[in-house]
C-alpha cells in the first residue's frame, strides 16, 4: 500500500522520454534567426549578409543578367559550387551552354588554410585599401556597415571560391546531379505544348517536377534516406534560344509562357526541399509590363549593372568597382516585413581571385571630399555629380474620426 500510495503521489511534472532522436539536420544549411526559415548560402558571403542570411529553401532567387552575362554568370556558377561543396543534388537546365560544360567551370574552394594563404595577400590589399579609405573620409562615416569581403575566418555556411582556379574533377563526381539541355530534349521527344505554354518550358517543368517526385524531394513524401537539398539553375531563361519571343519584340505574340512557368514552379519549390536560381536577360525584356509579372512572381529579385561600355567606367567615384548591385525584391517569410539590408549603395568588384559585394557609401564620400564637395552623391549618378536634397512632403496627415455613442 505504501508503495502504491507513493506510486500514486508521484508529480506529473515528470520529464517524458523523448519519442526517438532529432533527425539530422540538412547539409549546408541553418535556420534563420529572424523567421525560422531554413536557409542556404548562394556561394557568396557578402550577397547573404545583403539577402538577411542567405537564400531560404522553398524559393526562386531571380538574378537580371548584366549586359553582357559576365558576372551574372559568375554568380550562377558560384550558386552551384556551393551546392557541390555542401553536397547537395543539383539540376542545372541551360538552353545555351551545355550542363556538362557548366559543371566543369565551377571556381575552386577554399577549404583549408593552405588555400586560405593563398589569398592572405588580396585579403591584406582590401583592408589596406579600406584603411586608406578611413584615414581621409569624415569620421562620421568610418560607422557604415560594410559586407564582408575577405575570408578572414572559416564559416561552415558559405565558402569562399578561387575564381582562378577550376573544381576538381573528383568533387563534381562526388554529388548526384540532373541535366537539362534543351536542344537535345527537343530532339529526344516530339513536341509538345500545354496550358498555352512553350514546348521547352513545358519539358523543363516535367523534368523538375520528375527529380522532385521520384529523388524524394517532395516535402508531401518525406524521404526515406538522408534530407537532402535539390539546388535548381536555369541560365538565361527568356532568351530567345529557350524560343521565347519576349526579348524580340515590344508586343510578343507570346506574353505569358514565362509567367506561367514561374507560377508553376514555385508551387513546386514551396512544396520540396529545393531552392532555385535563375538568370533573366532583363536588359534585353522590351516589354516592361512583363519584366513586372517577372518580378512579381519570384521572391529574391536581384539586378547586376556592369560598367563595360558605359560613362561610368570612367568615372572617378567608382574607380574601384566593376559594377552595381540592385536588390529590387526580398521575400517576406513568416512576418509582415522583409530582411532588408542597412545599406542601399552596394558595388561589386572582381579581384584576381574574389568576387565581392561591397557598400560604395565610404568610397564615394572620399572621392566627393576630394573633388571639393561637402555632400555626398546621389548613387547611380553619371558622370557629373548631382546633389539630391530631401523633398518636403506636401500630403497632410489624414485625420481619422471616431464616432462615439
Amino acid at each position: 500500500m505504501a508503495a502504491a500510495g507513493g506510486a500514486r503521489g508521484c508529480t506529473s511534472f515528470q520529464r517524458r522520454p523523448g519519442a526517438g532522436p532529432r533527425p539530422p539536420a540538412v547539409p549546408g544549411t541553418r535556420p534563420s534567426v529572424r523567421h525560422g526559415q531554413l536557409l542556404l548560402s548562394s556561394g557568396l558571403p557578402s550577397l547573404d549578409c545583403v539577402l538577411g542570411g542567405g537564400v531560404a529553401v522553398g524559393t526562386l532567387l531571380l538574378l537580371e543578367e548584366d549586359k553582357y552575362g559576365l558576372y551574372s554568370n559568375l554568380l550562377f556558377k558560384y550558386f552551384l559550387a556551393e551546392g557541390v561543396v555542401c553536397g547537395h543534388d543539383l539540376f542545372i537546365a541551360s538552353a545555351k551552354e551545355h550542363p556538362d560544360n557548366i559543371l566543369k567551370e565551377l571556381p575552386a574552394p577554399l577549404l583549408d588554410d593552405t588555400h586560405q594563404k593563398e589569398l592572405g595577400d588580396e585579403a591584406a590589399a582590401v583592408k589596406s585599401e579600406d584603411f586608406h579609405d578611413s584615414m581621409k573620409i569624415a569620421w562620421r562615416y568610418q560607422n557604415l556597415p560594410k559586407m564582408e569581403a575577405s575570408p578572414t575566418t572559416y564559416t561552415k555556411f558559405g565558402h569562399y571560391y578561387d575564381i582562378s582556379k577550376k573544381m576538381s574533377p573528383e568533387l563534381c563526381q562526388s554529388i548526384k546531379w540532373h541535366s537539362f539541355y534543351l536542344h537535345e530534349e527537343l530532339s529526344f521527344e516530339p513536341k509538345m505544348k500545354t496550358c498555352n505554354m512553350n514546348n521547352g518550358y513545358a519539358r523543363l517543368l516535367q523534368s523538375i517536377q520528375r527529380i522532385i517526385s521520384q529523388e524524394g524531394f517532395d516535402g508531401s513524401d518525406p524521404q526515406k534516406k538522408q534530407r537532402n537539398v535539390l539546388r535548381i539553375g536555369i541560365q538565361s531563361l527568356g532568351s530567345i534560344l529557350w524560343g521565347d519571343d519576349i526579348c524580340c519584340s515590344d508586343t510578343p505574340e507570346d506574353t505569358h509562357s514565362l509567367t506561367k512557368f514561374l507560377y508553376v514552379l514555385r508551387g513546386l519549390l514551396r512544396k520540396s526541399l529545393s531552392a532555385c536560381i535563375i538568370t533573366v536577360p532583363a536588359h534585353l525584356i522590351q516589354n516592361k509590363a512583363i519584366m513586372e509579372r517577372v518580378t512579381n512572381l519570384s521572391d529574391v529579385v536581384v539586378g547586376l549593372e556592369s560598367f563595360i561600355g558605359s560613362e561610368r567606367e570612367t568615372n572617378p567615384l567608382y574607380k574601384d568597382y566593376h559594377g552595381l548591385v540592385h536588390v529590387h525584391q526580398i521575400p517576406r517569410l513568416n512576418s509582415l516585413i522583409c530582411d532588408v539590408s542597412d545599406t542601399k549603395d552596394l558595388a561589386f568588384r572582381l579581384k584576381r581571385k574574389l568576387f565581392t559585394i561591397e557598400c560604395v557609401s565610404v568610397a564615394q564620400h572620399s572621392a566627393l571630399c576630394s573633388a571639393g564637395c561637402s555632400k555626398p552623391a546621389v548613387l547611380g549618378t553619371e558622370s557629373s555629380v548631382t546633389i539630391s536634397e530631401p523633398k518636403q512632403s506636401t500630403h497632410l496627415p489624414t485625420a481619422v474620426c471616431i464616432l462615439l455613442p
